[in-house]
């Protein structure tokens, strides 16, 4: 079973022959004390092409010291990361299964070699206020051994480590002073793998473009990378089925598809045309799993909301072992697909695009007008499917109409939300209204897809013999919430229309 450990560390070298300062006297009670010296040996895993380095994750399997055991180091903000740690077993070289599903995304259709071997002699002083340890300085004297194809470089080195136990952020800055004061400097990297790495001449930095500040090319850049980092993020926690992933990383992926069309005169539409098709392909196949928990959850708050005496027969069962079966499914669906190569040949494509972003000749201009004529492109799309949708007769026709001002609304709050660096308060009232909108119309779109399920497990449920009434009774009360609905956007289109403030675009 995986732990996941926060560590909040800093990292610090000197001049050969500088020692540990000493901390006597700091104020609030606290006193250093001497602790153990251990030795610790630790084997790096990576990609041949560092492409975990690169993300500021290490993988590595230590041997040695109270914490021996496979261990994934996460970036979780500014001097944190998570640490996953998963006992040792028997292999020195297969990668847990509870670890490289977290990674998957960056290793891909590849597996994790031996990069660099870490041997550490380290002296363990403690940081104590009366309790607890606070805090602990480790005194690592490193020998590093990096791998190259055939070649091996060896290195060493010494640095402090200062990492928070049970202290206060504070702590760390008041220690920090003290290691400044007696001539030690914050290390250049955040750890000894990265330093061993650079030492060794090997490139382990993320290939990003950087653009000009402020013109419509980086405004692009940023949110696309924003999104692309926020995919790769929920791809484990997908995998793992954490709660509300599958939602998260859906919202990217239609994020990302949304800015290839915002931007489409700043980014090369015959690029961003193939990834938007593949990014609509995997927004689908996340959205089997994603509709069939809103659905489920929708049913069961329905269903809590009745009298006692209007549930009738096994209802929650029913539910319960057509969620399973459907859940599963889709479920199966999702995890073969996020290890398929179609899926890996996205992420490989998403990889250049930052790195060699396919700009067109605007991309040099000033990001606001470019960016407004993307927002009013989107604005004048909603218009021309609400005169449909205000037409549409009562039933499927209109159903389908409001459906796609739904996704129309959708356009529009995500293009506000792309360039609202550009735009400003323009940009963020427009996108506020279209997501009232988008909410709106996705309680009706939410219904619509009710129904459907609720025809279906009265037809089951009647077949099997048993009541149909509530599914019946439920499937009334979502016919007359979308009617209500229905006569409400009138007047809802007529307030988002005036509040659309063209003239602040």
């Amino acid at each position: 079973m995986a732990e996941v450990v926060r560590e909040v560390e800093r990292k610090y070298v000197a001049p050969d022959g500088v020692g540990v300062p000493d901390f006597a006297g700091m104020s609030g009670g606290v006193r250093v004390e001497d602790g153990k010296t251990v030795e610790l040996d630790a084997m790096y895993f990576d990609t041949p092409a560092l492409a975990l380095a690169a993300r500021g994750i290490t993988l590595r399997r230590r041997t040695g010291g109270a914490d021996a055991g496979w261990h994934l180091k996460l970036p979780a903000g500014v001097d944190a990361r998570d640490e996953v740690r998963v006992p040792l077993g028997a292999s020195e070289r297969e990668v847990p299964a509870e670890l490289a599903v977290r990674i998957r995304a960056f290793t891909r259709d590849g597996e994790p070699v031996p990069t660099v071997r870490l041997r550490t002699v380290r002296e363990v002083r403690l940081v104590r206020a009366g309790g607890p340890t606070l805090a602990e300085i480790a005194r690592d004297a490193v020998t590093a051994e990096v791998f190259a194809g055939s070649g091996v470089t060896t290195m060493s080195w010494t640095e402090v480590e200062v990492e928070l136990v049970d202290g206060e952020p504070g702590l760390l800055n008041a220690l920090d002073r003290r290691l400044v004061k007696g001539g030690w400097r914050r290390a250049e990297t955040a750890s000894k793998l990265g330093h061993a790495l650079a030492e060794a001449g090997r490139r382990a930095e993320r290939r990003v473009a950087k653009p000009r500040a402020g013109s419509a090319g980086a405004v692009a850049l940023d949110y696309v990378l924003e999104q692309v980092d926020t995919l790769l993020a929920y791809d484990p926690r997908v995998r793992l089925d954490e709660p509300d992933a599958v939602h998260k990383m859906r919202v990217a992926t239609r994020r990302l598809r949304s800015a290839f069309r915002v931007f489409s005169k700043v980014l090369d539409e015959r690029v961003t045309g193939i990834l938007g098709a593949e990014l609509k392909w995997l927004a689908a196949e996340l959205g089997r799993v994603r509709d069939q928990e809103v659905l489920v959850e929708r049913l069961r708050e329905r269903i809590a909301a009745l009298p006692a005496e209007a549930v009738l027969g096994p209802v929650e069962a029913r539910l319960t072992a057509w969620d399973a079966r459907r859940t599963a499914e889709a479920r199966a669906r999702v995890l073969a697909e996020l290890d398929g190569a179609r899926y890996f040949a996205l992420l490989d494509a998403l990889d250049v695009l930052v790195a060699r972003p396919p700009f067109t000749a605007r991309a040099g201009q000033p990001a606001r007008r470019p960016a407004a004529a993307a927002l009013r492109r989107s604005d004048r799309r909603i218009s021309r499917r609400a005169r449909v949708a205000l037409r549409s007769p009562a039933g499927r026709a209109r159903d389908t109409a409001l459906h796609e001002v739904r996704k129309a609304a959708k356009r529009v709050r995500y293009a506000g939300e792309a360039t609202r660096p550009a735009l400003g308060k323009p940009a963020k009232r427009l996108t506020k209204r279209a997501k009232e909108m988008q909410e709106l119309l996705g309680t009706h779109q939410d219904s619509v897809q009710t129904r459907k399920a609720l025809r279906r497990l009265a037809i089951a449920a009647h077949a099997a013999g048993e009541s149909a009434f509530t599914w019946g009774l439920l499937y009334g009360e979502e016919v007359v919430l979308a009617q209500c609905i229905e006569k409400e956007f009138p007047s809802h289109w007529h307030d988002f229309a005036r509040s659309r403030l063209r003239r602040g675009l």
